[in-house]
């Protein structure tokens, strides 16, 4: 199975964390949410990590392609 992109992996989380709230679920049903919503949160983590890296590889090479000119 493919890892859900960002938006895929947030849309979904956002939808576990509501039927969590929501209640009505038997014990091992809101277990089994949880450990989903912690998949998909980290997931999420990792897309973000990664953008963040990314940026800061840009705002790096582009420092250092302009030295002195701020």
């Amino acid at each position: 199975m493919t890892e859900p992109g960002y938006e895929a992996a947030r849309t979904e989380l956002r939808e576990v964390v509501g039927k969590l709230e929501s209640g009505g679920q038997t014990l091992e049903e809101s277990l089994a949410l949880w450990e989903r919503g912690e998949v998909l949160a980290d997931i999420c983590q990792r897309w973000l990590d990664g953008a963040s890296a990314r940026l800061d590889d840009a705002i790096a090479a582009h420092d250092a392609a302009a030295p002195g000119q701020r």
